[in-house]
């Protein structure tokens, strides 16, 4: 028997839709029966948030045992035998961390299992992945249902295996995979060359850039900045500010992230004439400095004493509420208050009490010291 509340609540005039009752709903039980009462409202089944938005908030109240009742009653319907419908309930209880009963809505569809239903159980799998369950999964399903695994298949399974760190396994697995005729994409590429590059392997890493470029892969803007990250990470700025410059030549913009790392790499480097120009550069090509960007530069200003262009640049961060970590914030106000600046190190505590959410007492007190001292 629905508690009164719940009662009350699918008796609700039936002018407020059924996805804005849903998304206004609080209590998991009455959000699971709301939804049931409305499982074959085709407003409802075909949309994909709502699903997904109830599926969330069930699983962060614990109630899996309502969200398997919503999704193996969803398994019941006419629809459910569309494998487009099917990979979503898969997906669905994977999103809930129900992995055994992914598998189960996997080997028990009414309807047609390819490749893309073999897919959504496979990254079901890879979320909290587990060596033996994968290779079992990818050696023994694939010839029980005649599925041919595709390019989205292997990009799975390597990103699973370098999860686990098996860095020889999913190297492996994709030439296994290419001899079969799978040719590996720039999503391959990119997800092993970083792996191997985080795993300091770098001739390996090397040596895949060099493969892809080779067999005619073009790279990423992810797979470039993969790259770059590898060249600032080891002190080679000048080459990662080439490589920026040949990846817009070879059509393939920057982004934030790319200019970050660039500006990064000459920071750290002490060059920070050039840090100024890559970021004067990012203005020319219609970017906007994000919350990192700024956090390096103002961090580097301080420690090479460039104040002023500090002062600049933190205030504008600020005024878009991204604040500085508070140790360089303290290195600001101590440079302002030691080359007399003290109106500019209070424009900049006045911004700093307006942060939301607010710094930590001890941190504010902490940057107020600075000011009082004598």
């Amino acid at each position: 028997m629905l508690p009164l509340r719940s009662t009350r609540t699918l008796c609700h005039s039936a002018s407020e839709p059924i996805l804005l009752r849903l998304k206004s709903e609080t209590d998991p039980d009455t959000l699971f029966h709301l939804f049931q009462s409305n499982a074959t409202n085709r407003l409802l089944v075909e949309n994909r948030f709502a699903f997904r938005d109830t599926v969330t908030r069930l699983a962060a109240a614990r109630r899996f045992d309502h969200i398997h009742s919503l999704l193996h009653h969803q398994t019941t319907l006419p629809q459910a035998r569309r494998e487009g419908f099917l990979v979503r309930i898969i997906s669905l209880y994977g999103l809930a961390g129900m992995t055994d009963h992914a598998l189960r809505t996997f080997h028990h569809a009414r309807g047609p299992r390819t490749v893309k239903s073999f897919n959504a159980a496979l990254k079901v799998l890879a979320l909290s992945p587990k060596l033996d369950s994968i290779l079992e999964f990818l050696s023994l399903v694939p010839p029980l249902y005649n599925i041919q695994l595709d390019v989205f298949s292997i990009n799975i399974a390597i990103k699973a295996f370098c999860d686990l760190g098996k860095l020889q396994e999913a190297y492996l697995f994709m030439v296994d995979s290419e001899n079969k005729g799978i040719s590996p994409d720039a999503i391959t590429f990119t997800t092993l060359i970083s792996a191997f590059y985080k795993s300091k392997s770098c001739e390996i890493g090397n040596g895949l850039w060099n493969r892809m470029v080779l067999k005619g892969c073009m790279p990423t803007l992810a797979t470039f900045n993969v790259r770059i990250q590898f060249l600032v990470n080891n002190r080679r700025a000048w080459d990662a500010n080439k490589l920026m410059d040949l990846m817009q030549k070879l059509g393939v913009e920057p982004d934030e992230v790319t200019f970050n790392l660039v500006i990064k790499g000459f920071c750290v480097a002490s060059y920070l004439d050039m840090a100024k120009r890559v970021y004067s550069a990012l203005h020319g090509k219609g970017c906007k400095p994000n919350a990192k960007i700024y956090q390096t530069m103002i961090h580097y200003l301080c420690k090479s004493r460039d104040f002023d262009l500090a002062y600049t640049m933190c205030k504008d961060s600020m005024t878009k509420n991204w604040f500085p970590d508070v140790y360089t914030i303290c290195m600001l106000l101590e440079g302002l208050k030691g080359s007399d600046q003290i109106a500019k190190a209070i424009v900049i505590m006045t911004l700093v009490r307006k942060r939301i959410p607010p710094f930590a007492s001890e941190y504010l007190a902490s940057m107020q010291s600075i000011l009082s001292r004598s």
